[in-house]
């Protein structure tokens, strides 16, 4: 054996070795994950569906994991703030982010300045899932349920207006698909926050809503707005008496508001196949189930690559109906 063919050898033996190195060192890094407090940065204000659920799963965290899991809320443009923070950290798994539709699917979309690329810049971990959208009237509005709503929109084109959380939310999108969909000509208003606009179609000030589930349930059961269809797949057991969009021939129209769990680019994945499935065991269990059942919210049940193949999904569905809607972020 010559000496270049010793040393070919030497150099493959040793870069062998490296790689064996390297993977068990990952190993018994992700094995000893997490020996410190664990952050979870919902990109958006205390007290919505995003943070409820990032608190629930963060609080079953820490009891099946041994170690702290901490939330942050890191509000500002549309989530964009605070994903970027995560994108931005290492990705030894100590930092985690709340990701959503609104953060991962619309918002990249409707800004041209996105910070971040929502799938190269991310290692998405589990679906937490999401309330529906519900299509709501003020009780005085003539239209008793969603045929006549439509018939009641096409006979005034122009002049029906419609309320939602802002500009580019799922509830303005969802809104927005079904005014493309059916050739309905409502005009949007948009509001800053869910709450407000539920007000204003309570007060009168508006004829209709498109928004979340949560948001509306209360004014809905009390009667001071009347639900004419969901975007859920199957009707909301707490609303039994609205259809969904495609039991009334909309299939098309069923969408979820839903959040998630990511981190950033690169996370080993014994790291992350732990996480996803110690979330799908938190969202199956009984005091959660019955805490998401109020909301309409249907628990995700996602392997890493499924969930990573829905957002792909999610982002191709949704980036046509933000161009053909004009819609810009502010």
């Amino acid at each position: 054996m010559n000496m270049n063919m010793k040393s070919s050898l030497t150099g493959l033996g040793l870069r062998a070795l490296l790689i064996a190195l390297s993977l068990s060192c990952g190993t018994a890094f992700a094995q000893a994950w997490p020996a410190k407090p664990v952050h979870i940065i919902v990109p958006f204000a205390p007290g919505g569906t995003a943070d409820r659920l990032g608190r629930i799963v963060a609080q079953k965290l820490t009891e099946s994991m041994k170690q702290t899991f901490v939330v942050e809320n890191t509000p500002g443009a549309g989530g964009l703030t605070g994903s970027d923070r995560v994108a931005k950290a290492p990705p030894d798994g100590y930092m985690l982010v709340v990701s959503g539709v609104a953060s991962h699917a619309i918002a990249p979309t409707l800004s041209k300045k996105a910070p971040f690329d929502p799938v190269r810049d991310f290692t998405h971990i589990a679906l937490f899932g999401g309330p529906p959208s519900v299509l709501a009237v003020n009780p005085s509005v003539p239209a008793r349920d969603f045929k006549e709503f439509i018939a009641y929109a096409k006979s005034q084109p122009g002049k029906l207006s419609y309320g939602s959380p802002g500009i580019g939310t799922q509830g303005h999108l969802v809104a927005e698909n079904f005014k493309q969909l059916l050739g309905i000509d409502m005009v949007h208003v948009p509001y800053k926050g869910a709450s407000l606009a539920v007000n204003d179609l309570i007060a009168g000030h508006i004829p209709a809503i498109s928004t979340t589930l949560t948001t509306a349930a209360e004014s809905i059961k009390g009667g001071k707005a009347r639900a004419l269809a969901v975007s859920s797949a199957s009707r909301v057991p707490d609303f039994p008496d609205v259809p969904t969009f495609a039991e009334l021939g909309h299939p098309e129209l069923t969408a979820a508001i839903w959040f998630s769990l990511s981190g950033p680019a690169g996370m080993p994945q014994d790291i992350v196949q732990r996480l996803n499935t110690e979330v799908r065991r938190i969202l199956q269990l009984p005091e959660v189930l019955q805490r998401l059942r109020p909301e309409g919210i249907e628990p995700g049940n996602l392997d890493p690559k499924a969930f990573a193949a829905f957002l792909a999904a999610e982002l191709k569905r949704w980036a046509p109906v933000i161009r053909a809607s004009g819609a810009q972020a502010n």
